[in-house]
């Protein structure tokens, strides 16, 4: 069986080196040619662990090749994946269709023979059905040979783990309209399939609502703890004990129950706005509104950062506590170390990073940050260039007046508290993910707080 992956950003450059690594012969497709030349070279543009050695081995083999034609896959691969985009419109919360689109429609006029097209894009749902009868009508119109297919297969990929995620998933879901495109299928999984993975061959609709069933919910209990966290916040208590007793109820379970700054990267934030979009255009507006109020949950753990930057750094005022004042008139001209510019661990995405949310609005009230992240300053510098990135965690803290750890890469979580408080100019340290040993730390001589911490404000802030 042949096999064609078009798009090759993060999720098809991927599944094309996996699926040349289940023994397949592979072509990727992309319009960029910059970035096929790169691929073709064995260079991945983005970070993620264990990929570049997969890609190198399958381009080496001759199994693994790319191109901008879509002739060339046309008359060539039994099944084509489609991995594109699907951003956030601009201005809007619906999910951009264009690029899946295009890529369908330029498959329908380029296959000259009996084929499967997959989806694997995270579509609103209704999308299959529509192409399904675009790509048969444009083929019509066209008199092209051959019997076209189309299934929709969404993915589950994890950055930082995501060659593990398709090569041995945890289940695979397939939307199909016939026998033998579920075969087809379950010839391309076969190896998983013998590791014993669940398989859940569906429809349409129920293939694409997983995707972002899975995501919304994910989102839901991250904005749940987090809605406790304002409350221990403010009245006490300890959140990440809260977490731990809700994490032995097996209804619940303990993961995604980490209160923090919250969620960002390139999937929960804009597939749950697609979502909310999706159900508004069929007339079912308040099904999910609760999911409004988690966006605005995730947002405001953001602030919440910046809010509680001001209150430690007010510490340093000469008066007796009783000043009303600005955050900005506090945080102007201090130094902050940001410890993560990535939204997450083991990855260089800094989409709707809160990381790099939270140094922005720093800066912005007139503090400078010096943001590190392992992996991703060069991303985040694309994005906000006007922001200090320095090249170590080192250089990062040396005379801060306050660190900000805000992606938990190992690193960060291993630093030596005591060599931490030598570097900074005044020893302070928010954890914005909740990964320290807080007691620890203090012990060393570095005054650390959590996010969901309930802390007597020194100075009342009235904002910017």
């Amino acid at each position: 069986m042949r096999i064609s992956v078009i798009g090759t950003g993060y999720l098809g450059a991927t599944h094309a080196a996996c699926m040349a690594e289940l023994g397949f012969e592979v072509i990727g497709v992309d319009v960029d040619p910059a970035k096929i030349q790169r691929l073709a070279r064995g260079e991945v543009p983005f970070h993620e662990p264990g990929l570049p050695e997969l890609l190198v081995k399958h381009v080496d083999s001759g199994r693994l090749r790319f191109t901008t034609d879509y002739a060339e896959v046309g008359g060539w691969a039994d099944v084509h994946f489609i991995g594109v985009g699907t951003p956030q419109k601009d201005g809007e919360n619906a999910a951009d269709m264009r690029f899946v689109d295009a890529a369908a429609m330029s498959l329908a006029e380029a296959i000259t023979r009996d084929a499967l097209i997959v989806g694997k894009s995270t579509v609103p749902v209704g999308t299959a059905a529509r192409l399904r009868e675009a790509i048969a009508a444009r083929r019509t119109e066209n008199g092209l040979p051959g019997r076209v297919e189309l299934a929709w297969n969404p993915e589950f990929l994890r950055e930082g783990y995501a060659v593990k995620d398709t090569i041995s998933p945890d289940r695979l879901i397939v939307g199909v309209e016939s026998a033998h495109a579920e075969q087809l299928l379950r010839e391309v999984y076969a190896a998983p399939l013998e590791q014993d993975t669940p398989w859940i061959a569906t429809d349409f609709q129920t293939a694409e609502l997983v995707k972002v069933a899975a995501n919304a919910f994910l989102a839901t209990k991250i904005s749940f703890i987090n809605a406790f966290s304002e409350i221990t916040e403010t009245v006490g208590g300890d959140i990440r004990t809260l977490a731990d007793a809700l994490g032995h109820d097996s209804r619940i379970g303990r993961r995604f129950l980490n209160a923090g700054v919250g969620f960002g990267g390139g999937c929960l934030p804009k597939d749950i706005r697609a979502l909310q979009a999706r159900v508004s255009e069929l007339g079912l507006n308040r099904t999910m509104q609760f999911l409004n109020n988690m966006d605005e949950i995730n947002l405001r753990r953001r602030d919440r950062v910046v809010d509680l930057a001001a209150q430690l750094l007010a510490e340093d005022r000469d008066d007796d506590g009783r000043t009303h004042t600005t955050r900005t008139q506090i945080l102007q001209g201090t130094r902050i170390a940001i410890l993560g510019a990535a939204f997450k661990p083991h990855s260089d995405d800094v989409r709707d990073s809160p990381a790099l949310d939270v140094a922005n609005r720093l800066f912005c009230t007139g503090a400078a940050t010096a943001v590190f992240d392992p992996q991703a300053n060069a991303n985040a510098a694309a994005r906000f260039p006007r922001l200090d990135y320095v090249g170590s965690a080192e250089q990062a803290l040396r005379d801060a007046d306050l660190a900000i750890l805000l992606t938990e890469w190992p690193e960060f979580r291993e630093l030596d508290p005591a060599r931490v408080a030598e570097l900074m100019r005044t020893p302070r340290m928010i954890d914005g993910r909740n990964v320290l040993d807080r007691t620890a730390w203090d012990a060393a001589g570095v005054h650390t707080v959590g996010l969901g911490q309930h802390i007597e404000p020194r100075v009342r802030t009235v904002g910017d």
